[in-house]
């Protein structure tokens, strides 16, 4: 995996930590997520633990098989909340698909992240492309 920074921004009232990463793969992603859910104090519940693992996961796999790849991971976490934000360079926007109950073509992951987290935005990103952030409460 590329790129791993954690930075820690105290200098406000409200303590904000993130991470960056370029995983190439989903289990890069749950591997990055799992370090920077280590670093939180105090720690997430463990449903939330499980519900960011399946979003991370989810939202790397989509921008890997619909979009060309993930070109930045960013998690960010403070007091309230926790954030995974995925960019890559497609400027097409998630669907919802007629889940294949066979396993091949998928279509049940856009709608398990919108149940997963408390709010789901997709941005243009500047130079082209897309960030889809998925916010979960702390």
């Amino acid at each position: 995996m590329h790129h791993q920074v954690l930075t820690k921004d105290s200098t406000s009232r409200d303590s904000r930590v993130e991470f960056v990463c370029k995983p190439q793969r989903a289990a890069e992603a749950r591997d990055a997520i799992a370090a920077f859910l280590e670093q939180l104090d105090p720690p997430p519940r463990a449903e939330t633990v499980q519900n960011l693992l399946l979003l991370v996961s989810e939202l790397v796999t989509n921008a890997i098989r619909h979009a060309g790849g993930v070109c930045t991971l960013r998690f960010a976490a403070d007091r309230r909340a926790l954030q995974i934000r995925v960019s890559d360079r497609s400027s097409a926007h998630p669907q919802d698909r007629t889940p294949d109950l066979t396993g091949r073509t998928g279509g049940f992951g856009w709608p398990m992240i919108r149940r997963l987290a408390h709010d789901v935005q997709v941005r243009s990103r500047e130079g082209g492309g897309k960030v889809v952030v998925a916010t979960v409460g702390r």
